[in-house]
C-alpha cells in the first residue's frame, strides 16, 4: 500500500518519460519519502509534531532529499505512510543502518536525532532494551569510536 501511494505520487509529480537510471533513482528517491513518512509518524505519535520536532524533521528532509511538496504531503497525511515492522531481525537492522547513514551524513548525532531513532527501532520491532543496545552500539560505529578489538574484528570479517 505504501508504495501505491507514494508511486503514484511521484509518478503525478514527475514526467514518466524516464531513462533505466531515473527509474532507479525514483525508486531511491521513493524508498526515502517512506523512511521520511516513518520517521513523521514517529516525531506524531504522541500527539502534535512539537516545534523542536518540526526543525528535526525539516533537518531529515534535506538529508533525504525530500522537495517541499512531498513534505508538506507527507506532514499532512503521515498516517497513508505506516510505520511497519519486520520479522526479520536482519531486514530492522538493514532500516536502522540507513537511517544511522542518513543522521550520520553530517558527521554527527544530537539528542533529538537520537531519540527519534530510539522511537524509530521500537516502532520497526525492536524491544524497548535491544534498541537501546543497538542504538548505543551503532553510534560508537558510526562515530567511529570503535576499541582496537572491534576494529580488527571487522577487517578479519
Amino acid at each position: 500500500m505504501n508504495f501505491i501511494l507514494s508511486f503514484k505520487y511521484i509518478c503525478s509529480t514527475k514526467i514518466l518519460k524516464m531513462s533505466f537510471s531515473d527509474l532507479f533513482d525514483s525508486g531511491e528517491h521513493l524508498r526515502n519519502i517512506n523512511h521520511f513518512a516513518s520517521i513523521v509518524n514517529l516525531a506524531s505519535v504522541d500527539g502534535k509534531i512539537n516545534e523542536k520536532e518540526r526543525v528535526l524533521l525539516e533537518r531529515f528532509a534535506r538529508k533525504l532529499d525530500i522537495s517541499e511538496q512531498e513534505y508538506k504531503m507527507v506532514i499532512k497525511r503521515p498516517a497513508e505512510f505506516p510505520i511497519n515492522s519486520y520479522n526479520s531481525a536482519e531486514k530492522r537492522l538493514e532500516r536502522l543502518h540507513d537511517l544511522f547513514k542518513i543522521i550520520f551524513a553530517d558527521n554527527e548525532i544530537d539528542n533529538e536525532e537520537e531519540t527519534l531513532i530510539k522511537r524509530y527501532a521500537i516502532g520497526l520491532g525492536f524491544s524497548s532494551e535491544n534498541a537501546e543496545k543497538i542504538i548505543k552500539r551503532s553510534i560508537q560505529i558510526f562515530s567511529g569510536q570503535l576499541n582496537f578489538e572491534d576494529y580488527q574484528y571487522l577487517l578479519d570479517k
